[in-house]
């Protein structure tokens, strides 16, 4: 991997890596969209919607990069610098024999249906084969989050099946639909583990 997180840019998107310095416009992001992401979340714990929080939040992100574990980018449109209207992160990046990671997304309220998600999550997606060099990239989602559902299958994600009380979020053990994608021109070239 790279020493240092780099920046992916799209048509309309600048995607950067998270840092302390954007941990203002991360706590705005949540607050903006604070019931909007309720459903699909953990109950936040009491100093979620902190500026503190999210420098700490920002800092253990750019320690999962220098970890090698994962990477956060911040969704930016191209003509609002420093606003934060999404992200999506690569987690539990693991090597070895796997060559693989999971997907996560989200994106604020006001922007959905505009390609945007979809758009940003292609640029990782191609920075996860690529420069990560990648086999396999997992995405889960609750069976009536029709929008990810969508989202994922236009990717080309495929199910690969549902796991039953998955996940404690929004204050209850929720089902999953797994499903992965897979890189077609996976270099079998032996690699570290």
């Amino acid at each position: 991997m790279p020493t240092t997180q780099p920046s992916l840019s799209t048509a309309r998107l600048h995607l950067l890596p998270a840092e302390s310095a954007w941990a203002r416009a991360m706590l705005d992001y949540q607050v903006r969209n604070r019931e909007h992401f309720a459903p699909w979340d953990p109950t936040p714990g009491g100093m979620f919607y902190t500026e503190l929080f999210w420098a700490m939040r920002m800092r253990q992100r750019e320690m999962d990069w220098k970890d090698s574990r994962g990477a956060l980018f911040l969704v930016m449109p191209e003509k609002e610098a420093g606003r934060v209207i999404g992200t999506v992160s690569l987690s539990n990046i693991n090597r070895g024999v796997f060559q693989g990671c999971h997907l996560g997304y989200n994106i604020d309220h006001a922007h959905q249906g505009q390609g945007l998600m979809r758009e940003a999550v292609e640029a990782v997606i191609a920075f996860a084969f690529g420069t990560l060099k990648l086999h396999r990239v997992q995405a889960n989602y609750q069976p009536e989050n029709e929008r990810s559902a969508a989202l994922l299958k236009r990717l080309g994600f495929q199910i690969e099946g549902h796991a039953r009380d998955y996940l404690f979020l929004n204050g209850a053990w929720r089902d999953h639909v797994l499903t992965s994608l897979i890189n077609r021109n996976y270099d079998h070239t032996p690699l570290q583990a």
